[in-house]
């Protein structure tokens, strides 16, 4: 039998928990809340009171706002916290939500702010846009409990009043699909999950060198690249994941990296690889299980067809403007890391492309298909994110619509936004989620603002990402992988700078792991490493 050695921190949660909880037992006045609330992330502002108010057995969420996506909200909800069998009646009968204004456009730096306030005369979150209005019913549903004494719905340490916002605009999660499929329902499950942690973009990373699973209907032999006929998306799949999210106030990031990571653009279409790639001996000419990772062949930027197909390809799913296509997000990611140049040294052509335009090394190739990819996506309306190896290669070359992405060195943070670049952070070493062995607490501590100082550069950090590459996941482990330590990521980007004290943050990221877990989400426990399994018997916040 495994034994578990119980260690200090861990007898700490289990004792406030405890003690939390008893005083959950008392429907009267109960003693003051010592602890920050049981809320993740933690509300920007909040207080408190003593009280305890019981809903009513008709509780209901009333909106004079006409909005399907608050409908979807109210429906959802509602089957998310009453799960149980209601017999006492009480005094809360609702809540109100309030927004003011009708545009419903989710893009970067739509207003998430709201206020939440609750007494025993009544409830109401008022918000300036219904996405606003989505993360307080989020606060809400946190604090609603379910006391089993008397068999009710109650709110503990009312009267509450709650403002809130979002520290950073963009925080995401990157899932990729192309390493191992997910299937819609997986997608839809992370979609859920992400919405609990006030989570706003899904950076979908659909395409690599492994499988190309979306379907392009201008370039149709692309989709021959994906894994089997059962894991492809449609342009109907895609669509029904897009609004899925916008539905929970999630933005989608559409990524196609280029022209690194491509082998499986040249499945259907050889021609769009380099001709001698076979004949390099660090660029493999087959992709998992056959040659193992990373498969390095690029794109070949020496060919006119290779132009037309990416161009193509990028017009499709933007419908080549604003805020259109199968991706209506102004971001779009077009990758441009690990770019293996030696697959180009066997080929004749690409030796002509360079003498033709005065080029004298590969990295030279590089740039210019990089321009080009750039300057393709702001043609179709399009701020194009790049990753760090873009920045650091081309630096303030880069149009300054461009986004970096930082992932090999945080220090490149500063030196994106010291440039006068935007920049959204996804360090490998601490939001890596795929690096089992980084626990919550350190990704919990990875603070954007580390080294930046001045405020300007400060607003040039849009957020960051924590990522789910998918070498070694699958729909078997992809949620247990990323829950819970993607909740650390959740409130650095959400909560206060100054929210940080991990004794204090530890309890209620236990209580955030249990209610995923009854919320259908099976999320691995707290004080263990990535995707690992319960030790042994205990309590979901002992764990």
């Amino acid at each position: 039998m495994l034994k578990h050695k119980i260690k200090k921190n861990e007898i700490i949660i289990i004792l406030i928990s405890i003690l939390f909880y008893l005083n959950l037992i008392n429907c009267a006045p109960i003693a003051p809340l010592s602890i920050d609330p049981y809320i993740w992330p933690l509300p920007q502002s909040y207080s408190f009171g003593s009280n305890t108010i019981q809903l009513t057995s008709n509780f209901q969420f009333i909106s004079p706002n006409h909005s399907q996506i608050l409908s979807h909200a109210f429906t959802r909800y509602y089957f998310l916290m009453f799960t149980h069998g209601r017999e006492s009646q009480g005094t809360l009968k609702s809540v109100e939500v309030i927004f003011t204004s009708n545009n419903e456009t989710l893009q970067l730096g739509t207003n998430e702010s709201y206020s939440l306030f609750i007494d025993n005369e009544g409830s109401k979150i008022t918000a300036t846009t219904v996405y606003g209005a989505l993360r307080g019913l989020e606060t809400f549903s946190q604090l609603v409990t379910y006391d089993f004494n008397i068999k009710s719905y109650v709110i503990r340490y009312a009267p509450w009043q709650i403002n809130d916002a979002p520290r950073f605009t963009h925080r995401g999660i990157l899932l990729d699909t192309s390493r191992h499929f997910q299937p819609l329902s997986f997608l839809k499950k992370v979609l859920n999950s992400m919405s609990y942690a006030k989570l706003n973009v899904l950076h979908w990373h659909a395409v690599d060198a492994q499988s190309f699973p979306v379907e392009i209907k201008s370039h149709s032999l692309l989709w021959n690249g994906a894994y089997s006929e059962q894991e492809k998306y449609t342009q109907e799949d895609i669509a029904e994941i897009v609004e899925y999210a916008k539905l929970r106030g999630i933005r989608v990031m559409i990524e196609f990296d280029t022209p690194g990571h491509a082998y499986s653009w040249g499945v259907g279409y050889p021609e769009l690889l380099p001709d001698g790639y076979e004949d390099v001996f660090n660029c493999p000419n087959k992709c998992p299980p056959e040659a193992g990772n990373p498969c390095n062949v690029p794109l070949d930027p020496s060919k006119d067809f290779t132009y037309e197909v990416v161009s193509d390809v990028l017009h499709e799913v933007t419908g080549g403007k604003s805020r259109s296509g199968l991706f209506p997000e102004d971001l779009i990611h077009l990758g441009g890391d690990e770019v293996d140049s030696s697959c180009w040294s066997k080929s004749a052509s690409i030796k002509e492309f360079m003498q033709e335009n005065g080029f004298t090394d590969y990295n030279q190739v590089y740039e210019y298909f990089i321009n080009f990819t750039l300057a393709t996506a702001i043609a179709n309306q399009r701020y194009p994110v790049f990753w760090e190896e873009v920045f650091e290669n081309f630096g303030t070359q880069l149009d300054k619509k461009s986004i970096v992405h930082v992932w090999l060195d945080k220090t490149s943070l500063q030196s994106a936004v010291a440039a006068g670049y935007r920049a959204i952070l996804s360090n490998n070493d601490l939001w890596y989620l795929d690096h089992l062995e980084t626990e919550w607490d350190d990704m919990y501590q990875n603070e954007p603002f580390e080294t930046i100082t001045d405020p300007t550069q400060q607003s040039l950090v849009l957020g960051g990402e924590t990522c789910m590459w998918a070498e070694t996941v699958d729909p078997s482990n992809v949620l247990n992988t990323i829950w819970p330590r993607a909740a650390a990521v959740a409130e650095r980007l959400w909560s206060a700078r100054e929210v940080n004290d991990l004794d204090a943050a530890a309890p209620r990221i236990h209580s955030f792991r249990c209610l995923l877990t009854r919320r259908g989400i099976p999320s691995g426990p707290v004080n263990l490493k990535g995707r690992a399994a319960p030790l042994e018997p205990g309590a979901c916040e002992s764990q």
